[in-house]
């Protein structure tokens, strides 16, 4: 391929070793060829969304079939979602398995959420986290589990159980330190090969600098308006050289020697929330190795368009930390906006999974009339 030809996508693995996933999997993505496209572009990997299936169905005939054959056997609605979903991961992951192959099984994922009503349930999230590496047997599956209090737990179980976790609604560095440690221990505890166990720590950037905007919008000193837009690349950049250094030394080192992977950062919600800031904020300020950024259509054109690729992430750790003390002189503890961002995040997963199954519900009853 000739250098004309190379896409940004390609030179931010080639050239910055972080991989470019694509936030977004739908039926179509997954059979007529656009997930292809998108892989020869440069993902790596995917991340689904019950929000994507939930525009998808109510918009399209593309789950019609197979919602009339669940109709006809009365399956109930949640069942009838996850026959959806895990029909679709199965398609994307068959699809990106070359990637998994090529890379030494280091990419080529696809990410599945659990049900929001488990954000609060050990116990259940280790037993669905178990359930859905059951049923989709493949090494290439990531299955979500939030960072809430109930789910470090399940995180340190479900690791040491060899399976592939996506640990997602991070938003502060204190929740960070225990996903780490949480993955530390569970691969201290599995009784095996570490090199077939994946994990990733999904920050959801772009919803830290909305809250906290928020809490400046009603300050009106200088520092306030210089700290607006700034807090969520700051914020990665500090999990950046959190990364670094619990992911080195003689703890690691014997991790490392049993086969173990490092648990990546994984920069999602990356489209920009504010039309004041720019289209390609969250991928511009966040690039450097070891990690991944999952992106939506939309940000990904923007980034091919006139994204800049250079290494940015650990660029001025510095000033990243100054504006940290900054806020907290200003009375923003990143620590609450991370406590707040959680709860909100998963209020939200929440409703959006109940407006999922509404959907559901009413194409289902569309579809019964018709048949």
């Amino acid at each position: 391929m000739d250098r004309e030809a190379v896409t940004r996508l390609q030179q931010l693995f080639a050239e910055q070793g972080q991989n470019p996933w694509l936030d977004h999997l739908s039926r179509s993505h997954a059979r007529d060829g656009q997930l292809r496209q998108m892989i020869d572009l440069g993902i790596r990997g995917v991340t689904a969304d019950s929000a994507i299936l939930q525009r998808a169905i109510s918009g399209s005939a593309e789950y019609d079939d197979q919602l009339r054959r669940l109709v006809r056997r009365d399956v109930n609605i949640e069942d009838v979602y996850w026959d959806l979903v895990i029909d679709d991961v199965e398609r994307a992951l068959e699809v990106l398995r070359p990637v998994y192959d090529k890379s030494d099984g280091r990419d080529g994922f696809v990410s599945v959420e659990l049900p929001p009503s488990l954000a609060g349930d050990t116990v259940g999230s280790i037993d669905t986290a178990r359930s859905l590496h059951r049923q989709i047997d493949e090494p290439n599956l990531f299955v979500t589990i939030p960072a809430t209090d109930a789910g470090i737990p399940a995180i340190h179980q479900t690791i040491a159980e060899g399976h592939n976790i996506n640990i997602t609604l991070i938003f502060s560095l204190e929740r960070y330190d225990q996903v780490i440690s949480a993955y530390l221990s569970g691969l201290e505890a599995h009784d095996g090969d570490l090199s077939h166990v994946h994990s990733v720590a999904s920050f959801l950037v772009s919803r830290v600098d909305t809250e906290v905007d928020g809490r400046l919008n009603g300050m009106t000193t200088a520092n306030a308006g210089a700290a607006r837009g700034k807090a969520a690349v700051a914020l990665a950049t500090l999990a950046y050289q959190l990364f670094q250094q619990r992911f080195r030394g003689p703890r690691w080192a014997v991790l490392a020697e049993r086969g173990a992977r490092r648990q990546r950062p994984l920069w999602a919600s990356t489209s920009t929330e504010n039309p004041a800031y720019p289209d390609t904020l969250y991928v511009d300020g966040l690039i450097g190795p070891d990690t991944i950024n999952t992106m939506p259509g939309t940000t990904i054109a923007a980034f091919e368009d006139h994204g800049t690729v250079t290494r940015t992430i650990d660029r001025d750790v510095d000033s990243a930390r100054a504006l940290f003390d900054r806020l907290h002189t200003m009375g923003i503890d990143m620590n609450d906006v991370g406590r707040v961002l959680e709860d909100r995040g998963i209020a939200t997963f929440a409703a959006r999974y109940e407006a999922l199954l509404e959907t559901l519900a009413a194409k289902a009853s569309t579809v019964k009339e018709a048949s």
